[in-house]
C-alpha cells in the first residue's frame, strides 16, 4: 500500500514515520508513506497556497491550483483521494478495513479557515475524526493511517486484528495480565482456570456486556444472532435491579 499526505507541515510526519508499527511496515516494505509540501505545487512566486474568501469573511482560504496540481502529479489509476474535513463522514473502523484493500491513498491536509469549495472536483470523499474542529488536517492523517495500516496484511498479526475492538461492530472483552492479585483487584478466576472452552464463553459473554455499558450506540449497527440478542436484553434487566 501506499500512502501519500498532501501538506504545508510534512515535518509534522517525521516523529510519526519513524515510530513502531508504521516504521516497521515502512522498512519491510509493506507500505510507503510520504509527506508533500503543497507549497512546492504553487505557482505563485511567494509560494502561497491561500487567499481571501470571495464574499466576505474571516481568516483564509486555501487556493484551488497547488492541490490540483499535487493531486493530479500524485494520483494514479488506482488512487482513491480523501480530504480530511469536519463536514466529511465519520471516519470508523469499518471503514478503515474497506480502506486498507486500497493500493494508493492520497490525503488532503486542510488548514486555514477552510479549503476552496471547488477541492470537491479533484477528491473521492471527505472524511472526518469526529465532530470538533482542529487547526489542521495533520492529525486526523496520521489517524486514518495509523488505523488503516494495522489492517495490512504483514503488519501485525492477523488474529490480533481480528480481535480488536470495533472490528466486527463489538467491543473487545476486558483483558488482564500478571499479578492476578493486585492490591485485592482480582483477575477472573476463569482466566486462570486453563479452561479455553470457559474462557472464549465468558470473552463472548463480556464482549456483548463491555458493549452495552460503554458502548450501546454501537448495538443498533451490529448484525446480531438470537443468542446475541438475548444476552443483551439478559444484561439490560440486570442493569435495572441494580
Amino acid at each position: 500500500m501506499n500512502i501519500d499526505i498532501i501538506t504545508i507541515f510534512p515535518e509534522f510526519f517525521d516523529p510519526f514515520l519513524e515510530t513502531s508499527i508504521i516504521k516497521r511496515a515502512i522498512d519491510q516494505k509493506i507500505v510507503s508513506i510520504k509527506a508533500h509540501q503543497l507549497r512546492d505545487y504553487s505557482h505563485n512566486k511567494h509560494k502561497k497556497v491561500d487567499d481571501t474568501p470571495y464574499g466576505g469573511g474571516a481568516g483564509m482560504l486555501m487556493t484551488i491550483q497547488p492541490l490540483d496540481d499535487a493531486i493530479t502529479q500524485l494520483r494514479q489509476k488506482d488512487s482513491h483521494v480523501i480530504l480530511l474535513s469536519p463536514q466529511g463522514k465519520k471516519f470508523t473502523q469499518k471503514k478503515a478495513i474497506k480502506l486498507a484493500k486500497e493500493s494508493h491513498i492520497i490525503l488532503i491536509c486542510g488548514h486555514y479557515e477552510g479549503i476552496d469549495a471547488r477541492i470537491e472536483n479533484y477528491i473521492d470523499e471527505e472524511i472526518s475524526i469526529g465532530d470538533y474542529v482542529l487547526t489542521g488536517g495533520e492529525i486526523p492523517a496520521m489517524i486514518l493511517s495509523d488505523a488503516i495500516i494495522r489492517l495490512v496484511p504483514g503488519v501485525i498479526h492477523e488474529d490480533s486484528s481480528e480481535e480488536d475492538s470495533l472490528q466486527n461492530g463489538w467491543l473487545k472483552y476486558p483483558q488482564y495480565t500478571k499479578p492476578s492479585d493486585y492490591k485485592g483487584y482480582l483477575v477472573p478466576d476463569v482466566l486462570l482456570s486453563g479452561n479455553h472452552q470457559d474462557i472464549s464463553k465468558w470473552r463472548e459473554e463480556m464482549r456483548i456486556k463491555n458493549t452495552v455499558l460503554k458502548r450501546s450506540d454501537l448495538l443498533k449497527s451490529i448484525k446480531k444472532t438470537d443468542a446475541e440478542i438475548k444476552k443483551i436484553e439478559e444484561i439490560k434487566k440486570n442493569l435495572k435491579k441494580v
